[in-house]
């Protein structure tokens, strides 16, 4: 279930990382687009991506007092449940900053179009397969990375001991 977690939260900051850095090119979206990309996000299943963001923050602020605070934890643990309920709310900001970048990327057309599409069945099921799968892909790329990095290993090991080093 972490898996699950983590992998939501590094897909969503991934997704946010290059929605940022493309907005910084983009020109001020109409609020009816707003509304439209807010729609989209919605569908697309964005909110719930968003969900894992807060508890995250507030966890590794945690950690932080935690190490230096061990004796504290009860106390960080009450601190934190506070905080991962009053900080809830402001996942709408990153939900409306994403949209907003949606705006700014897609005209309102395309995104009624792309509306219309996640509202089939067909879009119903990627908004509901498509987490799955990510977190699947994590898994599966971070088995093949182990096993290249045991191959690239093993050939620095082979071509140093070529030049007569032994690693």
């Amino acid at each position: 279930m972490i898996r699950v977690h983590v992998a939501g939260a590094a897909l969503a900051a991934a997704w946010l990382c290059a929605a940022w850095g493309l907005a910084a090119h983009a020109q001020e979206p109409s609020a009816s687009a707003v509304a439209a990309a807010k729609e989209l996000v919605d569908l697309r299943g964005g909110a719930k991506m968003f969900d894992s963001v807060v508890p995250g923050v507030v966890e590794q602020a945690k950690a932080v007092f935690l190490q230096t605070n061990p004796a504290l934890s009860k106390d960080l643990e009450d601190v934190a449940a506070r905080l991962r309920a009053d900080f809830a709310p402001r996942r709408a900001e990153l939900t409306a900053e994403v949209a907003r970048i949606y705006a700014q990327r897609f005209s309102e057309q395309e995104m009624k179009e792309a509306i219309a599409f996640y509202k089939t069945s067909l879009g119903r099921k990627i908004v509901t397969e498509e987490p799955i799968i990510i977190d699947q892909s994590f898994v599966r790329m971070q088995q093949w990375a182990n096993r290249l990095s045991e191959e690239v290993l093993s050939r620095y090991r082979a071509e140093m001991k070529k030049k007569g080093h032994d690693l």
